[in-house]
């Protein structure tokens, strides 16, 4: 047989009357002091802003859908599991002295895991309680120096979810039902292997219909009660009630707790080794980028009209860099998110180096590397979507503008700090389910985590599954940190081998590098020779091509001066065959010349050539003559004709046709402002930097301090609003209240007005929105009445005595107990909410008027 709606079952009977002394969620909120306030604030910012008017708006707003659902998200798995216990175990509203909650009852109903001593999780539990009372999600309901009577704050319970510990909601749970397991022992086949499957969680199945047996089974545990049918449920669905599944679970609440994220059985590296590869990957990736630069300085690829980087020009990039696509996409990326190449904005428009890449080549390793890890840890580019596809197949491509996300620079910082709070090596598996752990409510992507993992490999942060020592100094820097522990720069000099400055020579035109080497060598090697292998030494082949290479950048200059420069760097001669090779090189080249000219002069006297040439006035636009009637300069066009004009030569401009064109100057642009404000179309800070120590200390100050006024603001409005309701002058009526004898004592005096002025608080109630939800929050988690002003459809005030069930979407839910009949209404239309757990008090004792009662 189908039971009825549990929730309006207890709801319609007598109201339970709360203990003596028992304080609700309102009352032990406003019986903090103000450092707890303040610590509260801080956690929870969200409920500072704006100011709550009074301590029961901060009770209502704390246990408002949304506030609870931001606190809930920060929690890790273990103090989610604590704060379920406290749910799922919370105290029998109808029997609350008989069964008071501690953190100890509630570490007892958690079983560790096998490695885990249990004396270890009774005190992790009573730690994570304390922070839980702390971020107002538990709080404790006995009176000051009564034992403690901790329960899960009003809303908690529903924004667990349907099922939280597995067990069904909102059935209280305060001890396992051992008795209704007694009649197990005559159960049919398979009725117990139902339960089992069930008794973790989730609680509800689909009642077999065709299997005779399991049919059987399942009738037989809904007829004996072990099983409920759920009410207004057409798919036939069963649940376990919560206590059966407590008995079944021998009074476990979870199983397999563990209060520390897991860690993999791994033995560390030692830290010289893992050092030493975060230089060498740091190293790497310095070089992979001005490989890049190198490469788009020569032919700069075109940007795809989503703004995106060609498949083409990837699988190019790939081939030059001698990496995967993958990797080619993360190194363009980071050079992206440095700002050192850039989209052009020209028509068609090109990926470029911008004018931060002369300098940056200038620097040395480390700080190229500091620069590059600043920018990578602070953008807000997803890389590791490139080169996937999208839900419709389409391949996405490498430096789209699309590919940003807000919460990317957190995940980097997350994914850092995972690993620097590890002491075993870590995979990006292992990353992926210590972040589970650590917000099981809000779980990063798996290929996001992936991603930023490669990332932190690719710059060195992270080298053999560790944090180096230069990506601790990274996350110190970007802390606000101050001194060595706090300098990339430094930490990654520390780690790099020294400079070698050694180049052996071999006759078959190769040459060693045994190291790192110099810049000055590094830069010969990249100019006049071509990179056959890497690692602990560099090898190079000198070969015609890479030696012509090095003549037309003009850096090796002639034959001689490549040769000499070879000599510097290397013990022993220049072998034969190499200095053969250089001056071969050198007779073949140049024969064929270029220059460059912005402009010409093309007359038809040849004596003119000669005055042009002589005049003074005209050497700054560097004319040189090409021929006997022909002459280049080294100035535009529209400059050379101005020089003319000012010698008293008056010329025409013409095309590359030789036709006369317009004179008009051009009209002069500018970058609109919106394009200069901070960040770049692709979502990379302008300047990356790491915010100062003392910046961070300012910010720091500023949240304390703006906490430490919002509570003092709330304790001075709300004594006003606790005046203003004992005495009467909400509304400017006055009323009568019972004065102590004149010449009792003055103690008892004392006490006799405070409990006046309670009493008439409670008789008024609230018309203030923000204290009316906190009213209505309270007496659901009491389950008690209240006497409910409502103003219907045609604005005529209605009052009925009603015990809330549940608020939530803008609405209450409630049950009307003289009529034995449920209701909602919408919380715009609530005018006054009076607590009583009493029937509703005359119109008189209320101050309001007489109204008529209506069905919702």
């Amino acid at each position: 047989m189908a039971r009825p709606d549990r929730s309006t079952a207890r709801s319609t009977g007598a109201a339970p009357a709360r203990p003596t002394g028992a304080l609700s969620f309102s009352e032990a909120l406003r019986g903090r002091d103000d450092a707890a306030l303040v610590a509260l604030l801080r956690a929870r910012p969200d409920l500072a802003s704006p100011s709550p008017s009074t301590i029961r708006s901060l009770a209502a707003r704390a246990t408002g859908r949304a506030s609870v659902d931001r606190a809930l998200a920060e929690l890790d798995t273990f103090t989610l599991q604590v704060l379920e216990a406290f749910a799922v175990r919370g105290a029998d509203p109808h029997d609350r002295e008989a069964h008071r909650l501690t953190a100890d009852a509630v570490a007892g109903g958690l079983a560790p895991a096998d490695d885990l001593p249990a004396n270890d999780l009774a005190a992790a539990a009573s730690a994570t309680a304390d922070r839980l009372v702390l971020l107002a999600l538990v709080w404790d309901a006995a009176a000051p120096g009564a034992a403690p009577d901790l329960r899960a704050a009003p809303g908690v319970l529903e924004a667990l979810g349907p099922y939280p510990a597995g067990l069904l909601a909102p059935e209280p749970a305060t001890a396992p039902d051992e008795r209704a397991l007694a009649p197990l022992d005559d159960a049919p086949p398979g009725a117990r292997a139902i339960l089992d499957a069930l008794a973790w969680g989730p609680p509800v199945g689909v009642a077999p219909r065709s299997e005779s047996r399991a049919v059987e089974a399942t009738r037989w545990l809904v007829e004996h009660g072990l099983l409920e049918r759920l009410a207004g449920d057409d798919a036939g669905r069963v649940a376990l009630r919560a206590p059966v599944a407590l008995a079944l679970r021998s009074g476990l609440t979870h199983r397999g707790v563990r209060p520390a994220p897991p860690a993999p059985d791994r033995s560390a590296h030692p830290t010289a080794t893992v050092d030493a590869e975060a230089g060498r990957a740091a190293e790497e990736s310095v070089r992979l980028v001005a490989d890049l630069v190198h490469a788009w300085e020569q032919s700069p690829p075109l940007v795809l009209r989503t703004g995106g980087l060609g498949a083409r020009d990837l699988r190019r990039l790939a081939l030059r860099l001698d990496v995967d696509e993958p990797t080619a996409a993360q190194v363009a990326e980071v050079a992206l998110a440095a700002e050192l190449v850039a989209d052009d904005g020209e028509v068609p428009a090109s990926f470029v180096p911008t004018t931060l890449v002369d300098a940056w080549l200038a620097d040395d390793v480390a700080g190229r590397w500091a620069d590059l890890a600043r920018a990578w840890l602070a953008s807000s580019r997803t890389p590791w979507v490139a080169t996937t596809r999208d839900p419709a197949g389409a391949l996405r491509s490498a430096l789209d503008p699309a590919h940003t996300a807000g919460w990317a620079a957190r995940l980097r910082r997350t994914v850092l700090d995972a690993a620097a709070s590890s002491s075993a090596p870590l995979t990006a598996d292992d990353v992926q389910d210590v972040l589970a752990w650590s917000s099981p409510r809000a779980v990063p992507p798996r290929d996001a985590v992936a991603g930023v993992w490669r990332g932190a490999e690719l710059l060195g942060v992270v080298a053999l599954g560790t944090l180096g020592g230069p990506g601790a100094a990274l996350l110190a820097e970007a802390d606000g940190g101050a001194g060595d522990d706090a300098d990339p720069v430094a930490a990654l000099d520390a780690v790099l081998p020294p400079e070698v400055d050694d180049l052996l020579l071999q006759g078959d035109l190769t040459g060693i590098v045994p190291g790192r080497p110099t810049r000055d060598l590094a830069r010969l090697v990249d100019d006049a020779a071509t990179v056959e292998s890497r690692g602990g030494a560099l090898t190079v082949r000198f070969t015609l091509d890479s030696v012509t290479r090095a003549l037309a950048a003009g850096s090796a200059g002639d034959a001689d001066t490549l040769l000499a420069a070879l000599a510097r760097h290397t013990r022993g001669a220049v072998p034969q065959p190499l200095e053969y090779l250089v001056r071969d090189a050198a007779r073949r080249f140049g024969r064929v010349r270029v220059g460059a000219a912005l402009s010409y002069v093309r007359v038809d006297d040849p004596a003119l050539v000669a005055s042009f040439l002589a005049d003074p006035t005209l050497r700054a636009t560097g004319l040189h003559q090409l021929g006997p009637t022909v002459l280049a300069a080294h100035v535009p066009a529209a400059e050379l004709r101005a020089a003319l004009a000012s010698s008293g030569v008056s010329a025409a401009l013409e095309d590359d046709e030789g036709r006369t064109v317009s004179t008009e100057t051009e009209r002069p642009r500018t970058v609109p402002p919106g394009r200069r404000r901070g960040r770049s179309r692709y979502g990379a800070p302008v300047a990356p930097a790491p915010v100062p120590a003392e910046r961070a200390a300012r910010a720091a100050g500023l949240v304390a301090a703006r906490a430490e006024a919002v509570v003092a603001e709330l304790r001075s409005r709300d004594a006003l609003a606790q005046a203003d309701a004992s005495w009467g002058r909400g509304d400017g009526s006055v009323l009568e209240t019972a004065r102590p004898d004149r010449d009792a004592a003055p103690g008892a005096r004392s006490r006799t007005r405070g409990t006046t002025a309670r009493e008439t608080a409670e008789r008024r109630g609230t018309t203030e929105p923000g204290d009316l939800l906190g009213l209505l929050h309270d007496a659901i988690a009491e389950q008690s009445l209240v006497s409910l002003e409502t103003v219907d459809a045609r604005g005529v005030p209605v009052t009925r005595t009603v015990r809330p069930l549940r608020l939530e979407g803008g609405r209450l839910r409630a049950v009307d107990p003289a009529r034995d009949a449920e209701l909602t209404v919408a919380v715009h239309r609530i005018a006054r909410v009076v607590p009583t757990a009493r029937p509703a008090p005359a119109s008189a004792e209320l101050d309001v008027p007489t109204t008529r009662t209506e069905d919702a």
